[in-house]
């Protein structure tokens, strides 16, 4: 199949396929004589593979890790399972980091009166500038 057939059936878009292709994420497919890429059934599923992996939020050098983990039939599944660890811990620091940057913005959010007047917490934070210490 061409780079738009995988690309449809693996849900990679073709930029991203030339891309993973081009830093050796993915190995570069045979080509017709013409030099057409021809993919095939396994490289696909590689395809699918990475997309996954991307879409849980591992990084392309860690999408790269767990891939040869993947094709190495006589991998421990501890190795895995460390990465997965791994990047649980750093998902729940983002979230944790997400979840402070929510609870900032409500608090200006509500102490902003969003009417007429120029005076705007939200915009004198993001500024460093706190109301008591203004003209000091």
């Amino acid at each position: 199949m061409n780079i738009g057939e995988a690309s449809n059936a693996s849900g990679v878009s073709a930029k991203m396929i030339r891309y993973y292709e081009s830093i050796g994420l993915i190995r570069a497919p045979l080509r017709t004589d013409s030099n057409y890429r021809v993919y095939r059934e396994d490289e696909v599923h590689v395809l699918r593979f990475v997309k996954r992996a991307r879409t849980l939020g591992f990084s392309v050098e860690e999408t790269a890790t767990l891939l040869g983990l993947w094709q190495d039939k006589s991998r421990a599944s501890a190795e895995v399972k460390d990465i997965a660890v791994g990047h649980i811990a750093a998902l729940e620091t983002k979230i944790a980091e997400l979840q402070s940057m929510v609870k900032t913005l409500k608090h200006l959010a509500h102490c902003c009166g969003g009417d007429n007047r120029p005076d705007c917490p939200i915009l004198d934070d993001l500024a460093g500038e706190h109301p008591h210490s203004k003209g000091h």
